[in-house]
């Protein structure tokens, strides 16, 4: 029997759709022939996924469980916020979190249900992200939930010092300002680089001489850094202080993940004209 390979599996689920392991599976009742498992996932009814691949999924569902001091968010996409409303896709999704805590092989194992999901509902899904964070203190805030875990943002924070009610606040902040990083130190060379650069550009079209542009790079790259750094923001319940000035003395945050639901995906186009024709049918 020949060996299946990683990349075999991936193949084949990139031409059907079909799950980590129900490729993995159709390739090893096959012997590895890669067109005999297309046949055997179609028959199963697998590969119905496969059709439905190419329509966008930004809509759907963040997901926050937390256990003792670990904690895990989750984004899960769908195609319409009908479905994200479907109690069989939120199960889904509150149980793909509770597998996150466990880390990425359990729920690889669970992600590798949604292919059976998709077929039931007739709606493109995926398993976009998931991240978890281990800390003694630990704050997690959804927005936009109903008391269950689920959501459209979600927040995770880890402090090494303070209290589950300042790992909260901070958590709640987050989810309002959107920081990129914790600290000035944690903002990557190339993306620092590209805002001087740009800043640099704006000065010289309007005819300022290179000194003056140097002072006014500086100008804009502390204002970037009180936008974009979570230490540097001014704390959304009191703006009169930044985030620096609000932890006690020896309070740390150790790191924070925070997920929106759709962002950076591409967005669905309305063609506006045929909505019309279509309403007038």
């Amino acid at each position: 029997m020949a060996e299946i390979t990683a990349k075999m599996v991936q193949d084949l689920r990139e031409r059907t759709g079909a799950g980590m392991m129900d490729s993995k599976k159709a390739l090893t009742e096959t012997g590895g022939d890669i067109e005999a498992a297309i046949d055997y996932l179609r028959k199963k009814g697998l590969a119905t996924a496969a059709k439905k691949a190419s329509r966008l999924a930004n809509q759907g569902l963040v997901c926050i469980a937390v256990d003792g001091n670990k904690a895990a968010v989750v984004e899960v996409n769908s195609e319409t916020d009908f479905v994200a409303k479907n109690d069989l896709f939120r199960d889904f999704v509150k149980e793909l979190a509770a597998q996150a805590l466990k880390g990425k092989d359990a729920v690889e194992k669970k992600a590798a249900e949604l292919t059976g999901l998709i077929a039931k509902i007739g709606e493109n899904m995926n398993v976009r992200r998931h991240e978890s964070i281990q800390a003694d203190v630990l704050g997690a805030y959804m927005h936009g939930g109903s008391g269950d875990g689920l959501g459209k943002i979600g927040v995770l924070v880890a402090l090494d010092g303070g209290d589950e009610t300042l790992a909260k606040q901070i958590a709640m902040h987050i989810a309002a300002a959107s920081p990129i990083c914790v600290d000035k130190a944690d903002v990557p060379a190339d993306v620092l680089e590209r805002e001087k650069a740009i800043y640099a550009d704006q000065a010289r079209a309007s005819g300022k001489p290179e000194a003056i542009i140097e002072k006014m790079v500086e100008g804009r790259v502390a204002k970037f850094f009180e936008e974009s750094v979570l230490m540097e923001q001014p704390f959304v319940m009191d703006t009169e202080k930044k985030i620096k000035q609000i932890l006690p003395q020896g309070v740390k945050i150790v790191e924070f993940k925070r997920f929106a639901l759709g962002e950076g995906l591409a967005k669905k186009e309305d063609d506006f004209a045929a909505e019309v024709a279509a309403m007038a049918k």
